[in-house]
């Protein structure tokens, strides 16, 4: 019952967030150079069909107008159509979010797998060789740019080696998740330097910390001191961190999709963008805002979880 009252209760703290975050975005889509009536219809149509346009799509009206519609409509769960596709907004969406939601759960299953093996190696293996190439790999992790890595995977992997897809994702389940793989493993190799060098932070002070030289008094074995003593207590800011950085994950999308040309929802806003397509613009960046405060309720309960000192209030 105590997470169900959380649960509501931050439900409730999101909704003025949303409504300012819904302000914001027609704003900044308002703000985009350029008008979409005449780049629809190129620069060769006339002044009475770009009007005609423009008014078809509601564009002469008042920008209080505009917005007033805009949110009416997106309180219906209906975001317009789409100019440019010809398709309701809510059908591109959740055509796109399967790419992009399972680009992100392979991205946070490989950040996980890398960064908290490698960063409690680093963490009780202090001031060794081992430490020392995890903590360059981190480094490095963080220094090179996110579309390089991914270009020099794509080159080694997928055309001389030919073991993944150099675009797209395929149709069937294996091959999405092969397709997958590449850009996954290039935002992972990112966000894992990070952690990494959270997590061996983290080792090392609860490793000298009173309460494992304590259970080391007590003879417990090393493999439970090291699971609920010392793994435990590190992963509790990690987890944190990892949830921010989730939230990165999804922005970053925007240039991993258009790397390795995946159908989804960041693909489709450059595209958007590009065709000053407001109704699609609009819907992407909403969704993106959503998902930004799911992750973080989400992650504040899996803090409670592992910090039995936090108290759902």
């Amino acid at each position: 019952m105590d997470v169900l009252n959380y649960v509501i209760k931050r439900i409730l703290q999101m909704i003025p967030v949303f409504l300012i975050a819904t302000i914001i975005v027609f704003a900044l889509v308002r703000a985009i150079p350029g008008d979409p009536a005449r780049v629809m219809l190129g620069d060769r149509a006339s002044q009475e069909a770009v009007d005609l346009l423009r008014h078809k799509m509601g564009l002469d009206k008042s920008i209080p107008e505009q917005f007033w519609i805009f949110f009416k409509d997106m309180l219906h769960l209906d975001f317009g159509t789409s100019m440019k596709y010809k398709l309701p907004v809510g059908e591109l969406l959740i055509s796109r979010l399967a790419c992009t939601a399972l680009l992100a759960l392979v991205t946070v299953v490989f950040t996980v797998i890398i960064s908290f093996i490698l960063g409690y190696v680093a963490g009780m293996k202090k001031g060794s060789f081992i430490d020392l190439i995890i903590r360059f790999y981190a480094l490095f992790g963080l220094s090179a740019p996110s579309f390089w890595i991914g270009l020099v995977l794509l080159d080694f992997f997928a055309l001389k080696l030919k073991l993944f897809p150099v675009s797209g994702w395929g149709e069937t389940m294996g091959q999405h998740l092969k397709a997958m793989v590449l850009p996954a493993l290039t935002s992972a190799i990112y966000v894992s330097g990070i952690l990494i060098r959270n997590l061996r932070s983290n080792v090392i002070d609860i490793s000298k910390s009173d309460y494992v030289d304590f259970a080391i008094s007590k003879g417990i074995s090393p493999a439970r001191l090291s699971i609920f003593h010392v793994v435990r207590n590190a992963l509790i800011p990690a987890t944190t961190l990892l949830s921010l950085r989730v939230a990165v994950m999804l922005s970053g999308s925007v240039v991993l999709e258009t790397v390795f040309t995946l159908p989804g929802l960041g693909n489709l806003l450059v595209n958007s963008i590009y065709s000053r397509d407001y109704p699609v613009v609009q819907g992407v960046v909403m969704m993106f805002v959503v998902l930004v405060m799911l992750i973080n309720l989400i992650t504040d309960i899996l803090y409670s979880l592992l910090d039995p000192r936090v108290k759902l209030q």
